[in-house]
């Protein structure tokens, strides 16, 4: 597992540690000493923490004028008994929502396992969007998908199984953007302006 680096290939466009209004601004990374872990599995040191024990994430891309970032999260995402959803809604989403983002794009080829609890925190983080916005999923596994589903988080989140098959790394972010919200316009997950 420590060999598994967040998505780099966008890192001249974006660093959230240079970001004053990233919820990781001023973070220093030392990619010799490995000292965050998932269990008893060492990980990379470029991952950031969330305060979570099991879950990590990277934020790879925010652009305010358009109101949209990019997360890529890794290990495992436990609701049941970590509460992952209030790190991860209260340390990162909060603070982005305050700065204007209203459209999330989160990637998880990473993400091993979901286990659910009750949905308070997604519902909550679908309202603050106030009907502008989304929460999308693209490269999840389907069985973190499948149990995602049993959870009945579809009401918040928007998956498909065209989104589990986006080749993101061949593009930059604002095209991944703005494909993702075409196909949603043409797809009827988004209101008609």
């Amino acid at each position: 597992m420590h060999d598994i680096e967040p998505f780099y290939n966008w890192r001249h466009l974006y660093k959230a540690e240079y970001d004053e209004r990233s919820p990781f601004y001023g973070r220093h990374y030392n990619t010799y000493e490995y000292t965050n872990k998932i269990y008893n599995y060492l990980i990379h040191p470029q991952w950031d923490s969330i305060d979570s024990d099991t879950l990590y994430i990277k934020l790879l891309f925010v652009e305010y004028t358009q109101h949209f970032a990019i997360i890529e999260l890794f290990g495992e995402w436990n609701d049941a008994i970590n509460n992952d959803i209030m790190f991860l809604k209260r340390n990162v989403i909060d603070e982005l929502v305050y700065q204007g983002i209203r459209y999330f794009i989160l990637i998880g080829e990473n993400v091993l396992n979901f286990h659910s609890s009750d949905d308070s925190y997604y519902e909550e983080w679908y309202e603050d969007l106030e009907n502008e916005g989304w929460i999308m999923l693209i490269n999840f596994r389907q069985h973190v998908l499948d149990e995602m589903k049993r959870s009945r988080l579809h009401h918040y989140l928007i998956w498909s199984d065209t989104l589990n098959d986006v080749f993101w790394r061949k593009t930059t972010p604002h095209i991944l953007f703005s494909a993702l919200n075409e196909f949603l316009r043409h797809n009827h997950y988004l209101k008609e302006e």
